[in-house]
């Protein structure tokens, strides 16, 4: 493997040729972020539309994937279809390494297939196949005959595919990712559903180099290991995982309920990561390279027979799903839960946005700004039979109302009215209403992100107002995680990967010059990042905050309005000066 390269696979649906492309600069953007940032810049068309036959869809890798522990993510990068403008989505599952045992560090897909396509990539094979007979199909059927269709008799094979949503075009569609891992937000699905490619198939049937010293890389190996596992994350997230954040938000007065009309609730405990474990947990599932093994799919089961005969199915679920059509719908039935989080899968629908969207067309049915015209079915909170039907007709466009909510929920209350309602930050909100910090967090971050920056994770402690400090927090947290997503490390890691502990880690496999300058390398993506966000239309003045997060109570108190409007231009003039700094 040449240490100051990249290894590019680019396909061409429009010319259906293939083509792999040596490239430099593997030292300024190391992989994952910064070499989404670097192909992006190459490749990408600024002013057209997200949409363009030849704007590119990239996944890339990190040069420490399959050599260490968590380093388990890959980017996804493309011109999202919620705003146009550039943008990242990250997964988990088994892609990373299957890139890795593919033997490329980044796969690009240009133009527009005439029909409906699968992918298959390899060591030695790259295959456009016909896949007009799964059109229409959803995530989990589709995967079913996508896994006898294409050969896995050796190696790492993933499996990335769209369901209904992203053939329809909404900014809601995510990718699914070896069923239970998502590039979930900003309509990452909408883009592969606009080039005709239904799935991509990703078959790692190659090998690893091994490091040539190897007594030194197996050293840091086992350093690694060992404080994974006694960082305590290894029981965190393996236990209950995420869900366990769901009750400590709830008492600080911190976890929306019913579209943010409350931040508390006095029966939160009927859907608390305990509550799931207790009764609804079935197993703990890992990403490809990681022992932590933090993915926890539950079960729903169902009679379909008199004689006692029971259908299980089997979902995966998180403290954001949970938030998103658990307390945002104000559902406090965890069946009624796992039922919504399986059918936003089957439909590849982002969770967290169609949860928040639903829960807005709740309030503004409830308000009659909407009526059944539009939502066709009764939306009620507490309800989850209705928002089971509600997520057919948002993936499918099913009238214009769904056709226009579906591209996020800030148009159709734009259209409709009840924009003062709308949970609303860059995109719908993610499961923190912890105050002014988040909220500006959010709106502005670089993906509208809850992971962006640790600001709800801050604010939870903090109560003081001081826009300096918050600002400079902001910028500093950034920072290492812009270096971690473009080693494509899992964030629940950041703690065990210091920027030291980095360095070794590249130092062992032999990238010693890499190593050496990790803190100014990781300005320079942040800069890469940020230059195409604005170059693609980004204004932070343009991102506005809802009435209805003024109105948020938390445990610090009632939200103060100047001080979050302050707070939001103060920040949003320090990512404007991040371009223009000359580092």
């Amino acid at each position: 493997m040449n240490k100051d390269t990249f290894r590019i696979m680019t396909v061409n649906l429009s010319t259906k040729r293939t083509s792999l492309t040596i490239l430099d600069g593997r030292n300024n953007a190391i992989g994952g972020s910064g070499l989404c940032a670097l192909l992006f810049n190459k490749m990408g068309h600024m002013n057209e539309p997200w949409d363009h036959p030849e704007q590119p869809l990239i996944f890339a890798i990190g040069p420490l994937t399959g050599y260490f522990p968590l380093m388990s993510k890959t980017v996804c990068a493309f011109k999202s279809p919620y705003h146009n403008q550039y943008t990242e989505s990250h997964a988990g599952g088994r892609s990373a390494l299957s890139l890795r045992f593919a033997g490329i560090d980044a796969l690009v897909i240009v133009g527009k297939a005439k029909r409906p396509c699968l992918i298959s990539v390899g060591s030695r094979s790259v295959e456009i196949r016909d896949a007009h007979f799964l059109w229409g199909m959803d995530v989990i059927r589709s995967g079913r005959i996508i896994r006898h269709m294409v050969d896995h008799s050796h190696g790492h094979r993933s499996i990335l595919r769209i369901g209904p949503a992203g053939e329809n075009l909404s900014a809601m569609a995510s990718i699914n990712a070896d069923t239970y891992r998502h590039f979930g937000r900003l309509g990452a699905g909408a883009v592969m559903g606009s080039k005709n490619l239904k799935a991509i198939v990703i078959l790692g049937d190659s090998s690893l180099d091994i490091p040539e010293d190897d007594r030194s890389y197996r050293k840091i190996w086992k350093e690694i290991y060992n404080e994974v596992h006694s960082s305590g994350m290894m029981h965190k997230y393996h236990d209950l995982g995420t869900p366990a954040n769901l009750e400590r938000l709830n008492n600080l007065k911190s976890l929306p309920w019913r579209n943010l009309q409350a931040s508390y609730d006095p029966e939160a405990s009927k859907i608390s990561g305990e509550t799931f474990a207790t009764n609804h947990l079935l197993r703990n599932l890992a990403c490809s390279g990681c022992p932590v093994g933090c993915i926890h799919v539950g079960f729903v089961r169902e009679k379909f027979s008199q004689d006692n005969r029971y259908y299980y199915q089997q979902v995966a679920y998180d403290y954001e799903p949970i938030f998103a059509v658990g307390s945002m719908l104000g559902i406090k039935e965890p069946v009624a839960i796992l039922k919504l989080i399986e059918q936003s899968d089957r439909l590849g629908l982002d969770v967290i946005s169609a949860g928040v969207a639903l829960a807005w067309a709740t309030e503004a049915l409830q308000q009659g700004i909407l009526g059944l015209n539009e939502t066709i079915v009764p939306l009620e909170f507490g309800i989850g039979q209705k928002y089971l039907e509600a997520l057919g007709y948002l993936a499918k466009g099913a009238n214009e109302f769904y056709e226009l909510l579906a591209q996020g929920t800030m148009k159709a209350a734009n259209h409709y009215g009840g924009t003062e309602f709308a949970c609303v930050l860059g995109q719908e909100m993610a499961g923190y209403a912890t105050g002014e910090l988040f909220f500006t967090a959010q709106s502005l971050g670089f993906r509208h992100s809850h992971l962006d920056t640790g600001a709800y994770s801050y604010e939870q402690k903090h109560s003081e107002k001081d826009i300096s400090g918050a600002v400079n927090f902001l910028l500093n947290d950034e920072l290492p995680r812009c270096l971690l997503n473009s080693m494509v490390a899992c964030l629940f890691s950041r703690k065990v990967y210091t920027t030291e502990k980095l360095a070794s880690c590249l130092d062992s496999l032999g990238y010693s010059e890499m190593a050496s300058g990790l803190d100014k390398t990781a300005e320079k993506i942040r800069q890469a990042r940020w230059a195409l966000r604005f170059k693609t239309g980004f204004v932070p003045d343009e991102v506005t905050i809802p009435k209805r997060f003024f109105k948020v109570t938390s445990w610090k108190g009632r939200v103060d309005k100047e001080y979050l409007l302050e707070l939001k231009k103060a920040y949003g003039k320090a990512l404007i000066s991040i371009t223009r700094s000359d580092n």
